[in-house]
Parts: C-alpha cells; sequence; structure tokens
C-alpha cells in the first residue's frame, strides 16, 4: 500500500475542531476512552480465541511515555485492524454518529465549556486524543488476518494519512504527539491516578514501564501493573473477605470509616443486565442534610469501565444515604449527564435496586431488630421522603417506617404493623401526633382521652413527618387521624356537649371577643378529661409544627386561626362562668382568658406572642392568690 492522504469529511472537521478546543471540561478523560477502546479490542481477540486457540495470548494493555520525544504511546495485543477497518472506524469517526453528535450539539445551543460529555455515545471517543495531542499515530496490525499492518495519521487539520508499516504482531498501538500544556501526561503519577480512577477494574492488566537508576549509574526497566483488576462487585460473596469489603466502602463512601451495616449483592440478567455492589452505613454524617455539601447518587461503571461517582438516576432520593457501584452491560461508554437522565435502562435499573435495598431493609428489622432500630434512628428522617414520593413502593414504605407512641418507652420505636396489631378492636382509626419532640407531644392534652381508653398515639416528631402525613391516608385499610386536628366525636358525648355549649354560651362569646382574632372558634370537646382546655387546628390545615418550621425557612404562609377546645367538666371553666355572670370583673375575666391561651399554647409547645405579657399576668395571679385580693 502506497502512502496516500484523504480528506475528512465536512461534519468531521467541526468534530475535530471541537475536539483540539477542549470539549471535555476534563481532559483527563482521553486517557479512559483509549484504555476502554483497548480493552474491547482485546475482549474481541479473546472471543475469537475460543474457535481459534492458536491467538490466544497473555493479554495487557501497556502505557508508554516518552519525555524525551514528547510522546504518550497506549498499546494493546487485541483484535486490531486491516485499512478498510481503519477507514470505516477512524477515518469516518462511526460514520453516522458524528453527524448524530453534531446536530445534538447544535440542537443544545450551549456554550463550549457546557456541551455534553457524549462521545462515547456515538462511538466517537478515540478523537478525544486530539484535546492533548498535536498528532495522533495508529499502527495496527489485524488479528488471524494475513493483511499488512496499517500506519494511520493525523494533526487534526482536516486530513489524515494513510500509509503501510511493520508490525509483527496483532494489536494496535497509538502514540500522541502531546502538546506543551500536555506534558503533565508524561508523568507516571499523572497516568497511574488517572488510570486508578477510571479504569481501575478493566480485568486486562495496564502496565507501564518504571525505570529505576542503579547504585553503578545503570537503569533498570521494569513492568508495573497500575490497575487491581480487581471488581469486587463481580466476585461471589463467599469469596470476599470482610476486610475487602471494609476497603471497599470506605473507597465508595464519602462517610469516613470503614464500618458499615449491610453489603448487598445484586446481578440482573435479561432485558437489563448489570451488577452492583451496595452497602447501608452505620451511621449518618455531619452532611446528611446539607445536599450543597454531601455526594448523591451511586458510582456507575460500564464493563469496567468508570462513568461518574454521582449518577442520581441509579436511586432514588430518598434511599441517598446508600452507596455502592452499579456496572452496566447495556449501557454505551462516556455515556453523559443528559444523555443519563433521559436513558430508559437507567429507570430499569433504578427500579431493580430500589426493590432490592426495600427488600434486605425489610429482612434486616425481621432477622436483626436492634440493627435495624439503630438505622432508621440515623437515616430513618431521609428514609420517610419515600411515603410522600414514591407511591410505587409506598406499601412496603409502610412497613418499614417507625415510630415512637404514647405506650413505648421514651426512646423505643415500633412499625406500623405492630401499632395496627396491638390496637383494641374498639379502635377504628390509627391515631398520630406530630410536634417537635417526645417531650413536648407527650404532654399535650389532646392525649387525655386516649390514655383513657387504652388507645396508643404515636408520635411523629421529625420535621417532616407533618408533610408526609398530608398524603399518608390509610395503612392496612386503617385511616390515619391526627388527635390535634379537626372534630373529635366520643360516643355518647353529644348530648353532653350540647348541654354545655348551651349552659355556657354567655363564657364562649366572651372568650371569643377577649380573644379576638387569635381563636376561629371557641367550642367544647370530649377529647380532654384532665386539662381545662386545647388548642385544635382545623383539618386541612397546616399544623402550628409545620408553621413554625415554614417560618424558620422565611416561607412566606397564611397564618391559620386556631380552635380553642374546652372541657365542660373542668372546675377552671365553671369558675371562669360564675364569674362571667359579675358584670365588674370583666376585665379580670380578660386577663384570666389570656392566660389560659397562653397556657394552651405552652402545653402543646408553641411559643407565646408575647412572653413578658404572660409573666406579669402570671405574676398578678400568684399576687391575688396569696394576698386574697
Amino acid at each position: 500500500m502506497m502512502g496516500e492522504t484523504r480528506e475528512f469529511k465536512t461534519e468531521v472537521r467541526q468534530l475535530l475542531d471541537l475536539m483540539i478546543h477542549s470539549l471535555y471540561s476534563n481532559r483527563d478523560i482521553f486517557l479512559r476512552e483509549l484504555v476502554a477502546n483497548a480493552a474491547d479490542a482485546i475482549d474481541k481477540a479473546r472471543f475469537e480465541s475460543l474457535t481459534h486457540p492458536e491467538m490466544a495470548k497473555k493479554w495487557e494493555i501497556r502505557i508508554t511515555p516518552d519525555k524525551k520525544a514528547k510522546t504518550l504511546t497506549i498499546s494493546d495485543n487485541g483484535i486490531g485492524m486491516t485499512q478498510d477497518e481503519v477507514v470505516e472506524n477512524i477515518g469516518t469517526i462511526a460514520k453516522s454518529g458524528t453527524r448524530a453528535f453534531l446536530k445534538l450539539l447544535e440542537e443544545q445551543g450551549s456554550k463550549k465549556e457546557e456541551l455534553p460529555e457524549l462521545i462515547g455515545q456515538f462511538g466517537v471517543g478515540f478523537y478525544s486524543a486530539f484535546m492533548v495531542a498535536g498528532e495522533v499515530v495508529i499502527v495496527t496490525k489485524k488479528a488471524g488476518s494475513d493483511a499488512p499492518a496499517v500506519r494511520w495519521s493525523s494533526r487534526g487539520e482536516g486530513e489524515y494519512e494513510l500509509d503501510s508499516a511493520e508490525k509483527s504482531e496483532p494489536g494496535t498501538e497509538i502514540t500522541l504527539h502531546l502538546k506543551e500544556d500536555a506534558e503533565q501526561y508524561l508523568e507516571s503519577w499523572k497516568l497511574s491516578g488517572i488510570i486508578h480512577k477510571y479504569s481501575d477494574f478493566i480485568e486486562y492488566p495496564i502496565v507501564m514501564p518504571e525505570v529505576k537508576v542503579n547504585e553503578d549509574k545503570t537503569e533498570t526497566v521494569t513492568d508495573r501493573v497500575l490497575n487491581s483488576q480487581k471488581a469486587i462487585w463481580l466476585r461471589k460473596p463467599s469469596e470476599i473477605t470482610e476486610e475487602e469489603y471494609k476497603s471497599f466502602y470506605s473507597h465508595l463512601s464519602n462517610f469516613g470509616g470503614t464500618e458499615y451495616l449491610k453489603a448487598i449483592h445484586l446481578s440482573a440478567e435479561g432485558t437489563s443486565e448489570f451488577k452492583a455492589l451496595l452497602f447501608l452505613p452505620k451511621q449518618a454524617p455531619f452532611n446528611l442534610l446539607m445536599p450543597d455539601l454531601q455526594k448523591r447518587g451511586l458510582q456507575l461503571y460500564v464493563r469496567r469501565v468508570f462513568i461518574t461517582d454521582e449518577c442520581k438516576e441509579l436511586i432514588p432520593d430518598y434511599l441517598r444515604f446508600v452507596c455502592g457501584v452499579v456496572d452496566s452491560n447495556d449501557l454505551p461508554l462516556n455515556v453523559s449527564r443528559e444523555i443519563l437522565q433521559e436513558n430508559p435502562q437507567l429507570a430499569r435499573i433504578e427500579k431493580a435496586v430500589t426493590a432490592k435495598v426495600l427488600s434486605e431493609l425489610k429482612k434486616l428489622l425481621e432477622t436483626d431488630r436492634e440493627a435495624y432500630a439503630g438505622f432508621f434512628r440515623e437515616f430513618g428522617r431521609i428514609f420517610k421522603e419515600g411515603l410522600h414520593t414514591d407511591f410505587a413502593n409506598a406499601e412496603k414504605l409502610k412497613d418499614l417506617v417507625m415510630y415512637e407512641s404514647m405506650n413505648t418507652e421514651p426512646g423505643k420505636m415500633i412499625t406500623l404493623a405492630e401499632y395496627v396489631a396491638a390496637m383494641p378492636e374498639s379502635q377504628k382509626e390509627i391515631y398520630y401526633i406530630t410536634g417537635e419532640k417526645r417531650e413536648s407531644v407527650a404532654s399535650s392534652p389532646a392525649l387525655e382521652y386516649f390514655r383513657s381508653k387504652g388507645y396508643d398515639v404515636l408520635f411523629m416528631t421529625d420535621p417532616i413527618d407533618d408533610w408526609i402525613m398530608q398524603q399518608m391516608f390509610q395503612y392496612r385499610k386503617k385511616n390515619f387521624k391526627s388527635i390535634a386536628k379537626g372534630d373529635f366525636e366520643v360516643e355518647g358525648a353529644a348530648d353532653m356537649l350540647k348541654a354545655a355549649q348551651e349552659k355556657f354560651a354567655g363564657l364562649v362569646e366572651f372568650l371569643k371577643k377577649a380573644l379576638g382574632d387569635k381563636v376561629g372558634e371557641v367550642r367544647f370537646s370530649a377529647r380532654l378529661t384532665d386539662s381545662p382546655c386545647c388548642l385544635i387546628t382545623e383539618g386541612n390545615a397546616l399544623s402550628p409544627h409545620l408553621e413554625r418550621l415554614f417560618k424558620a425557612m422565611h416561607q412566606e404562609i397564611p397564618e391559620s386561626k386556631r380552635i380553642l377546645e374546652l372541657n365542660p367538666k373542668h372546675p377552671l371553666i365553671e369558675a371562669m362562668f360564675e364569674l362571667s355572670k359579675q358584670s365588674d370583673k370583666a376585665p379580670e375575666l380578660e386577663m384570666y382568658a389570656k392566660v389560659l391561651f397562653d397556657q394552651a399554647l405552652l402545653t402543646e409547645g408553641s411559643p407565646l406572642p408575647d412572653p413578658a405579657a404572660f409573666a406579669r399576668e402570671v405574676t398578678n395571679l400568684l399576687l391575688k392568690g396569696i394576698s386574697g385580693k
């Protein structure tokens, strides 16, 4: 074959211009692309060797930096190419892939630094070499063929040269004549760092010559293997030691340390082929609730080649504490984040990963209650987000959430299934109360009736609980009901409440007038047995706890007016009623009304609007009680 020069097509020139002017924001990726191509070439040769044993050999990828010549060579002993294959695969840059790639970039209308890293998606990863090289030379020889070796070279200026070459062994050798600003890629530390990050789990050894200067000034050259070749997620769990798990978990997680709760292996075949190794952490990191400081998602590999360490599409956000790796056989190399978001394959992987994690959590709950309770204390508030966002798995999630309750010791949690199993036959609904902490909800007057009936009440004290309960209506055909919201009916109490409303009508009107816009309504209720009053929220209104959360986040929300419920059997209500009959006692009764309202705020854990005024009014009451005046 005589040497000849050929021109690239117009769209290829456009692509080369993008490459040369740094399409990638991270130029290190060129080495990942070339190593991935080399691994693919060896895969093909190894497959051929199954039917042609004479082709079998010790497979390897070699990286050779030459500081004097300022060249970097990546070679493999894989399948190689003939002249026609070089023209087909290199000269036209994957044919139609180029046109589709450029069309997408045109549609994006983005600045160059914002363009997606789509090269591998379109089969054009080889040309990332022009980001660091002024000239690229390929010498290749096809395995199992009598065709002569081929030399291909280009400066990326719109044309390339083809010529015959001398090469004794099959395979491909790519030599990059590095640009001045890319000479860092001649340093062994730089090359080994890139390989460790992107190609550590390629199953073929990636070797690089290492020169050692002896005492007599002579040099000894030895090969150093840069990659571990140990894709732990591809091995059987029985073959992996605890130390290997800990080491890999430490490598993956941003939680620090090597302690994890559980390692989960997942292998899927069929329409979606992938393997995964996931870890449930033991302790929440300090930045778990700081999204800007925390990585989310799993590491994604495609056929052992690292793609990204933060693929959010692989796992739902409410499981963001799970760390791990997914290795897919179906996704294209070098997929961009934009392509990932649109790829239906990822949705199938995410569904399988979610199902596996929830299944393992259910097993942990059933087999090691203490360990699961510890996990839920650490990650429960994040996990519960799924109740609001993952409708497909809502019932599974309801089986896994835990809460403290009125009948449990502080710190001990129960599941919804356990709550329902313990319900008396007369109890028809699942009762709950929300608040900031156990101490505040446990002292709520709203609990009194339920305590007297032997009904348990769930304590929901995570900030997210109020938000979630707006959409969590049932569990095992039992409705959820907040004991601090809406009307409350007690069998046989209607006549008693009607009589109280008629008897104390004058007091009720006085309280409404005295409290003004602080309350929306004053009424009697059977939910109180010991306390004189409590504040209730309308069924569709925000709870005071949720209102406080929104205000803390500087959210503008309309302030809801509360309902003041009175206990008609409490002596304080009777005493205030008698006082209301004396017209000259109106100022004194108005002070009592305000203290009563503030007392109701305190018992539910809400802040007082005017603590100083409350203190003065209580002081006056104490003085009156002591002096008798």
